[in-house]
């Protein structure tokens, strides 16, 4: 069992030192790691060759749909503004809000990516803001950066909560409490997440963040807190739908406020915008730079569960095919107007079209898009596929099973098997998929409060966001990084490795002496 657990882990080692210390580019590192799992799952697990072909198939199909023409859709969002030069407008908008970087990092990176993540996730939310900050005149590592882990604990409940009401399906769990425990294990870090892109700006600069929250102190806090307070509540009362929405446009409303109320004295060279100064923007201008970001959230919001008759209807629209058909294996189901990607590329169409460009010329900047992202494309099929092969063959299945023989102190490790989930598959979805129902059983053998477990591997699962190979190739992708995946892991994976370690903790002290 122990020599299969290392063996399993292989494929996860690879991407670690490749993406690391060898600095190999994503497409070629996640490549190579779908090769050692084939050659893991046929020879070691025994998998049938036709069956590892379909499992390999079946990764690519949902690498290609939703997940690539998500992203796809997100960035040709964002060059269609640039096309047009309303992103200039926008810049504009953001820098009559502040001159201060700190504080922009703030309303991008934090509360309109978690945004963009309760919306749509699919990685809109490294996407779009990582790739404004970058248009802002941000050093596109740091820009990377900032927004991989400002959307890590936005992402238990993205995709209008997708994550947790999946693992309470799986589990037969309440959602309510499943939520409500999930906010608990994360509330330290959604508050914590504002002073570290606070610090990280501070520190691009000087090389060294000296004293980065003088004079933004509370604006940082109340920041965490006005995202934290509603997602807690909307958690407790009304479930995982949207609790992040809710709490994303509350920060970022909050975060404006008191940065009008409480900046006091002149914008510090080092944190100040430059090239930019305030310019007065009219209403029209404003809402014609804006309108597909509009576009998108009434597209997004009035196809979401939260209008249920027609989340059904345009549910129906789908096309279910048998591609993997061994052990375990479902047909895999094509919703063609369910998900985001219909919605995001009519949006962006339209406000195009409202910006001034012809249907022609959008036309050429959507296929300049997708000339752009081929590595990032190869990168995330790569991937899926490994994830694929890994659980179908049961290696994912090898690695759970040494876990579930640390006994009372399972609690520890159990985020870090969510976490393992998101790493491979680049999805807290998934990793709610391949491990809920083994935290549920295991928690019940081990005589745990199962939803207080469960949740739990949402909580580690989300901070693996900022490492998994997936979101670090849409960050590449988003701010034109091809080759330098490594330097991008190099600034994450501190924090992952202190964010995963913290919640295995706050498990453990909770489970046993707490509930």
């Amino acid at each position: 069992m122990i020599l299969e657990f290392i063996l399993a882990l292989l494929p996860i080692i690879w991407l670690i030192i490749a993406l690391t210390a060898l600095k190999t580019p994503g497409f070629k590192a996640c490549s190579i790691a779908l090769a050692i799992a084939y050659a893991l799952a046929v020879f070691i697990w025994k998998m049938p060759i036709t069956d590892s072909l379909r499992a390999v198939t079946e990764g690519a199909a949902l690498a290609l749909w939703p997940i690539v023409t998500v992203i796809i859709a997100a960035i040709f969002t964002y060059n269609v503004c640039v096309a047009t030069g309303k992103m200039e407008t926008i810049k504009k908008m953001l820098g009559n809000v502040t001159m201060d970087k700190r504080i922009l990092v703030l309303i991008i990176a934090w509360g309109f990516g978690g945004f963009m993540e309760g919306m749509a996730g699919f990685g809109t939310a490294v996407a779009i803001p990582a790739s404004m900050l970058w248009g802002l005149g941000f050093n596109p590592v740091f820009a990377a950066i900032v927004c991989l882990i400002a959307n890590a604990t936005p992402t238990a409940f993205g995709s209008i909560g997708i994550p947790t009401t999946t693992l309470s399906k799986i589990t037969g769990l309440n959602v309510i409490e499943l939520s409500t425990n999930t906010v608990t294990l994360l509330a330290i870090f959604i508050v914590i997440t504002p002073f570290i892109l606070v610090y990280l700006t501070g520190k691009l600069k000087t090389g060294k963040s000296k004293n980065p929250l003088k004079g933004i102190f509370l604006i940082t806090l109340i920041s965490g807190f006005a995202f934290l307070v509603p997602e807690y509540l909307v958690a407790r009362y009304l479930g995982a739908e949207l609790a992040v929405v809710i709490g994303s446009v509350c920060s970022m409303a909050a975060t404006i406020l008191s940065a009008k109320l409480f900046y006091r004295g002149e914008v510090p060279q080092e944190y100040l915008l430059e090239g930019r100064k305030a310019e007065p923007v009219s209403r029209k201008d404003a809402l014609i730079a804006w309108s597909p970001f509009i576009l998108i959230f009434f597209f997004l919001l009035g196809t979401s569960k939260l209008i249920a008759p027609l989340n059904a209807l345009l549910a129906t629209v789908k096309t279910s095919v048998d591609i993997y058909t061994g052990a375990g294996g479902t047909p895999y189901t094509f919703s063609w107007l369910g998900t985001p990607v219909l919605w995001i590329l009519l949006a962006a169409f339209i406000g195009g079209a409202i910006q001034g460009m012809r249907f022609g010329e959008l036309i050429t900047v959507l296929i300049n898009t997708i000339r752009q992202m081929m590595k990032t494309v190869i990168t995330i099929i790569a991937i899926m596929a490994t994830a694929k092969l890994m659980g179908y063959s049961g290696m994912i299945a090898s690695i759970s099973e040494v876990f579930v023989y640390t006994g009372v102190f399972y609690p520890l490790f159990a985020p870090f098997l969510g976490s393992i989930g998101t790493f491979v598959t680049g999805s807290g979805t998934s990793a709610s998929v391949l491990f809920g129902g083994l935290q549920f059983e295991t928690s019940t053998a081990l005589g745990l409060n199962q939803a207080w477990i469960t949740a739990s591997n949402t909580a580690g699962a989300v901070m693996a966001k900022m490492i998994s190979p997936q979101s670090i190739a849409v960050a590449v992708a988003a701010v034109k990084l091809e080759g330098k995946e490594n330097e991008l892991l190099r600034g994450t994976i501190k924090y992952f490795v202190i964010f995963v370690l913290s919640v295995g903790v706050l498990t453990f002290i909770g489970s046993r002496f707490f509930l």
